[in-house]
């Protein structure tokens, strides 16, 4: 594979075993992307590769378990906002919360961690789900690239439907120009595809196979 400019970064959002077939929250098909993004990692073509990693504290807000008389995928009012209940998945020091271990993860100059703070979501590796007043606080993952000369970000990993497509929305809104690799992307459900593909071409995104 040819390498991508040295301005290029690759993110690979939150490719871990709870989000795997037989996972806490499993992904349609997600082990499915699991070998292509493995060779691309291996291929080494990009000189930046970032990783997120879901890193609950046990108990988080965005937990079911958490909310007496609810269930998974309920949604409530969070901070002022809906918030999908889930399964308790990727929690700290938990072999679901692992990078998956079929992948060669030293190609990664960054592995950030989100979801740490017990009373906020974070679906995407630039910004914090909420914060007060309505703002969404910064991971701090803009500026790090920048610095690293990146104006162009590829996408790819769990779920193409939240985590992905909020990283990728971000990134648009923080000046980087964005390429999203559907193929290398899965959902929680099919039925967000068509949503998803309807919010990236809203935000400008630009579709890889």
């Amino acid at each position: 594979m040819a390498a991508f400019p040295d301005t290029t970064a690759l993110l690979v959002v939150d490719l871990q075993p709870d989000f795997m077939p037989g996972g806490a929250l499993p992904c349609h098909e997600g082990d499915a992307i699991v070998p292509g993004i493995a060779a691309l990692l291996a291929s080494r073509a990009y000189r930046t590769v970032v990783a997120t990693q879901d890193w609950h504290p046990p108990g988080h807000a965005s937990f079911a378990s958490t909310h007496a008389g609810h269930a998974p995928f309920e949604t409530i009012d969070l901070h002022g906002r809906p918030q999908v209940l889930w399964p308790d998945h990727c929690v700290q020091r938990t072999p679901g919360a692992a990078l998956d271990p079929r992948v060669d993860w030293t190609a990664a100059d960054l592995v950030l961690r989100k979801g740490t703070r017990p009373d906020v979501d974070s679906y995407s590796a630039f910004r914090e789900n909420h914060g007060p007043g309505g703002t969404r606080p910064p991971t701090g993952l803009a500026g790090w690239l920048r610095e690293r000369g990146i104006d162009e970000v590829h996408l790819c990993g769990l779920a193409r439907d939240y985590c992905v497509l909020w990283s990728a929305q971000d990134a648009v809104d923080a000046g980087f120009r964005v390429r999203f690799l559907w193929e290398l992307t899965r959902p929680v459900t099919p039925e967000g595809d068509a949503p998803t593909r309807a919010a990236l071409d809203a935000a400008g995104v630009a579709l890889a196979a």
